[in-house]
């Protein structure tokens, strides 16, 4: 997992990036949640799922946001940090030329980020959303959403309330030619406390539900969350 530096729209972006061993792999791109609440691509949740899409085959890259770590710049509402999340995309697709698809995948705010990427960038064949900030930010720009997903949530969550989550997936759900995956995980707060195995087992069992990356070892995956 070496650390790379990417030029971004507003300086360096601090990365960490995974080359998959099969030749034309899928790409994923994994989003860190809020930079001003402690957000980096170092978070548990984060660093979990770069793990997971990795082992099962993809090359995978997450980095910081502007002005996180070492990336250069300051937060930018959301703006900003779409235009990284463009730039380390087009970095990693610049050195996998031949990759069939790409996933991206987002934890709070990065699944905000995340979502509204998968609206810009026809590429995108499938996504992950952890806890999406619904009761904050808007999300009517899904409208229609162009692929199926996922989304996982903790019904302990104090951060974002499971109501708003609820009529996210819902609104999702009544749009034509689009499937939505709503895993809702017992007794599990807003950053998976004691649950990233629960996680790791929802997002690897959607992947193999669509057939997404090659099949691996779930015990690996756990050991790595």
């Amino acid at each position: 997992m070496p650390d790379i530096i990417i030029n971004g729209p507003e300086g360096r972006l601090e990365a960490s990036y995974h080359h998959s061993e099969i030749p034309n792999a899928p790409l994923a791109l994994i989003l860190h949640p809020h930079p001003q609440h402690g957000g980096t691509m170092n978070n548990r949740v984060t660093y979990t799922m770069f793990k997971t899409f990795a082992m099962r085959g993809f090359s995978t890259l997450r980095f910081n946001f502007r002005g996180v770590g070492q990336s250069e710049g300051e937060y930018s509402d959301g703006e900003g940090e779409l235009a990284d999340a463009a730039a380390a995309l087009d970095w990693m697709q610049e050195l996998n030329q031949n990759a069939p698809y790409v996933w991206v995948a987002g934890f709070s705010f990065g699944a905000w980020i995340g979502m509204q990427l998968l609206m810009r960038r026809p590429e995108i064949r499938g996504w992950v959303s952890i806890a999406p900030p619904a009761h904050t930010e808007d999300f009517t720009f899904l409208a229609p959403c162009p692929t199926s997903g996922l989304i996982v949530h903790g019904d302990n969550d104090t951060v974002v309330p499971r109501d708003d989550v609820q009529a996210l997936v819902d609104t999702l759900r009544a749009q034509k030619g689009i499937d939505v995956d709503f895993e809702q995980i017992p007794a599990c707060n807003h950053f998976f406390k004691g649950n990233m195995a629960n996680l790791v087992h929802a997002v690897n069992d959607y992947l193999n539900k669509v057939h997404a990356g090659r099949a691996t070892d779930i015990t690996k995956l756990l050991q790595a969350a």
